[in-house]
């Protein structure tokens, strides 16, 4: 039986790929090494500039930013707000081409009142089924010949009948375009 002899290879003693050439590895880690330096240069300038020259004091503005943002307070009575989380909807119409109906609705409420703003934000989806039902159900030419309000009053009362810890009492439509 012959015994073989395993030897190994160092990257700069018998091998001919490396042997003689100073590679690519110490300039990758070079490179890598004075990007890191940069950024760390990057990031504690950044911190000792908003410590030190920041508009308004930590605390002072309620926020961190300086920048003020004006939330309603909850204990506020009687200051509505409005809701405007359905969004734009996009709305197949009854055709047998279908059209298009394109409807921003938003209405008041109060977040002072916590259960029905929780409701509404529970209740998102089937408001917009609702819509899209109502709103799905006629053809163009019929939603063109309608009069806004009673469309308006309709999702009104389909909304409130869902609705049991609080009512809306006005819908507002921002856009309502119907395109073929």
């Amino acid at each position: 039986m012959k015994q073989t002899e395993l030897k190994q290879f160092s990257n700069t003693e018998e091998n001919p790929q490396v042997k003689g050439s100073p590679g690519i590895l110490p300039f990758v880690q070079r490179s890598l090494t004075i990007c890191l330096i940069v950024l760390g240069f990057i990031i504690m300038g950044g911190t000792v500039y908003g410590v030190f020259f920041r508009s308004v004091p930590l605390g002072a503005g309620g926020n961190n930013f300086g920048a003020q943002i004006d939330v309603p307070q909850a204990g506020t009575p009687g200051q509505a707000t409005t809701f405007t989380g359905l969004g734009r909807l996009r709305i197949s119409t009854a055709d047998p081409e279908p059209g298009m109906a394109i409807l921003f609705v938003s209405f008041l409420y109060y977040p002072s009142d916590r259960a029905f703003t929780e409701e509404l934000a529970l209740r998102v989806g089937e408001l917009r089924e609702i819509i899209r039902d109502y709103i799905g159900s006629f053809p163009i030419a019929e939603l063109q010949r309608q009069d806004e309000e009673v469309i308006r009053s309709e999702l009104l009362h389909r909304f409130n009948a869902i609705l049991r810890l609080g009512q809306i009492e006005t819908l507002f439509f921002s856009d309502f375009m119907m395109l073929e």
